[in-house]
């Protein structure tokens, strides 16, 4: 999917666990603060409940647990970053989200043969720019193995 785009690429950069991982910015609707949140019964581990973000509830996934990170309690520094996937809107809450940039699709590597399966599923490519690795991550995966009871 990656070698097929010319053009250069725009992501958003976010953190988890002090690695930098990005998600392209077509994606992403918006960049909040975490603010209250209400936690749903029975749902996934990873999903932390539903906010109310203006007037629309929004299902949150905390990042962290979805890869198997250690849970941490959220910061000042913490965000949720509001994506958009096949006409569903989904609040991710990660350590922190302080960069755009462009990069030459061209530098996209695909995931390492290394990555175990399940980890391999969440990741579109590999990108090194100059001491920086990101992580592309593959939204549609990260959230379409969630269930319709999970939102």
């Amino acid at each position: 999917m990656a070698e097929m785009l010319v053009s250069d690429l725009k992501v958003i950069v976010f953190q988890l666990n002090e690695k930098e991982y990005a998600v392209p910015v077509g994606q992403v609707k918006s960049i909040e603060k975490i603010m209250h949140f209400t936690r749903v019964p029975h749902t996934s581990p990873f999903v932390k409940g539903v906010m109310n973000l203006r007037g629309v509830v929004t299902p949150l996934i905390d990042l962290r647990v979805r890869f198997g990170i250690e849970e941490q309690g959220y910061t000042d520094s913490s965000r949720v970053i509001i994506v958009s996937v096949a006409e569903a809107e989904v609040g991710l809450i990660v350590d922190g989200a302080n960069d755009v940039i462009d990069i030459p699709s061209s530098i996209v590597e695909p995931p390492p043969e290394i990555v175990g399966a399940e980890a391999a599923e969440f990741i579109n490519g590999v990108i090194k720019l100059d001491k920086r690795l990101l992580i592309l991550i593959d939204l549609e995966n990260i959230l379409g193995v969630i269930g319709e009871k999970d939102l």
